[in-house]
């Protein structure tokens, strides 16, 4: 089943795994690292593999089937 969600963030970009831990699809840095690695995470529809890529409001990131929306003004 899959998910939508929308998550604000407080500046005008987060990275990747900062925001699947701020999301709470995974429990920790190291399982973001790991899931992002090994291509399991899509940001508006492309693979990502760098943990550290910015993401920007107005930005999807897709993971595990659930779809995070990137807001501003967390």
């Amino acid at each position: 089943m899959s998910a939508e969600h929308e998550v604000p963030i407080r500046d005008e970009s987060i990275r990747l795994g900062q925001l699947l831990k701020l999301a709470g699809v995974v429990d920790d840095g190291a399982m973001a690292r790991s899931v992002i690695e090994l291509g399991e995470v899509s940001v508006d529809g492309a693979v990502e593999v760098r943990r550290g890529a910015q993401v920007r409001p107005g930005q999807t990131v897709t993971f595990a089937g659930q779809t995070i929306r990137v807001a501003a003004g967390g």
